[in-house]
């Protein structure tokens, strides 16, 4: 039986001591607050292949498209690099609407139109003075084209990529994420580092200086079109045994009760589990960090990983499985 001392069945509730229940919970506190991206940038391992990726995408200064499993650390570059030059990063998360100009600017077309409506209405107002009409129009119509005031238009991530001063980074998370045509609308921004201003004729906005570094991942959902894959250096991180050990001693941390014995098993029937073809969801790399720990805070010992026991009956598997008819698959 794994000791796991968090939550237990209660035998009496008139005996539960709710304040050692709180004790134990509060344990479990800070460990979330180590994964956060910017926290983790510090024990990421990129493999020697990802460094190359890296190193052409940025001297060449085009985008690096990273493909791969969801928890081979793609988005975790971003903040690697970031941490490693000590640069600003600026990210978009894409989404299954995203379009385009939402990379590059937000436009309240509520707001606008709102007050548009009441500047046509002012002038005729019998509450309203003169003074006031006066302060009104110069706040707020005081431009060519009042849409590009800051309380209608608001840059997006690019837009404030090649608008900051110094060097920068841009994160395009999951871009197959995205409607076919997001990829294709970005093809003027990766070649030239600028874009038309939505309300500016013949006006552009530009990089300030050197280009942004360009990072854009994809899960392999979706084949991205050729224009823009011809754009990028690609690189496909695969869970690799090397890249899952590198993994491992970066937050063994987290693990204090699994000796190297055990984790070295724990790896191996890991590796039995991601080998299943039926699976219909692998586990990844934050799965198997998840597991660890979990098997470390229930004193997991090396003989229930051993060779002999079934992986139906390792412990702590809800960890690993995702589909729960994958369970009758091990």
């Amino acid at each position: 039986m794994s000791d796991f001392h968090i939550v237990k069945k209660p035998t009496d509730w008139k005996s539960h001591d709710r304040s050692q229940a709180r004790d134990a919970l509060s344990e479990t506190a800070g460990i979330a607050d180590e994964r956060q991206l910017d926290t983790a940038a510090e024990r990421f391992q990129p493999s020697q292949d990802l460094l190359i990726a890296i190193n052409v995408a940025i001297a060449a200064r085009v985008p690096l498209l990273l493909t791969g499993e969801p928890g081979t650390g793609k988005t975790q570059v971003a903040w690697f690099l970031k941490h490693y030059f000590d640069i600003g990063l600026f990210e978009y998360q894409v989404r299954s609407m995203s379009q385009a100009t939402d990379l590059r600017y937000d436009f309240d077309a509520v707001a606008y139109l709102r007050d548009a409506y009441l500047a046509q209405r002012l002038p005729t107002a019998s509450d309203t003075t003169q003074k006031n009409k006066q302060q009104y129009a110069e706040s707020d119509f005081d431009n060519s084209d009042p849409r590009s005031q800051p309380k209608y238009l608001k840059p997006g991530p690019l837009w404030n990529a090649y608008q900051h001063d110094g060097e920068c980074l841009l994160l395009i998370d999951e871009i197959d994420k995205a409607p076919r045509d997001f990829p294709n609308d970005l093809l003027q921004e990766l070649d030239q580092h600028r874009f038309a201003h939505p309300f500016h004729p013949n006006e552009f906005i530009q990089r300030k200086g050197a280009p942004p570094i360009i990072l854009i991942t994809s899960n392999g959902e979706r084949r991205l079109p050729d224009a823009f894959l011809r754009r990028c250096i690609v690189h496909h991180i695969s869970l690799t045994p090397e890249l899952l050990s590198d993994i491992m001693k970066a937050w063994e941390h987290q693990f204090p009760k699994l000796d190297e014995a055990c984790q070295a098993q724990a790896l191996k029937r890991f590796q039995e589990v991601r080998a299943i073809n039926r699976l219909s969801k692998k586990p990844g790399a934050a799965e198997l960090l998840l597991w660890l720990s979990v098997l470390s805070a229930q004193n997991t010992t090396l003989d229930q990983l051993a060779d002999g026991v079934n992986l139906e009956d390792l412990p702590a598997l809800v960890c690993l499985i995702k589909d729960h008819a994958d369970y009758k698959n091990l």
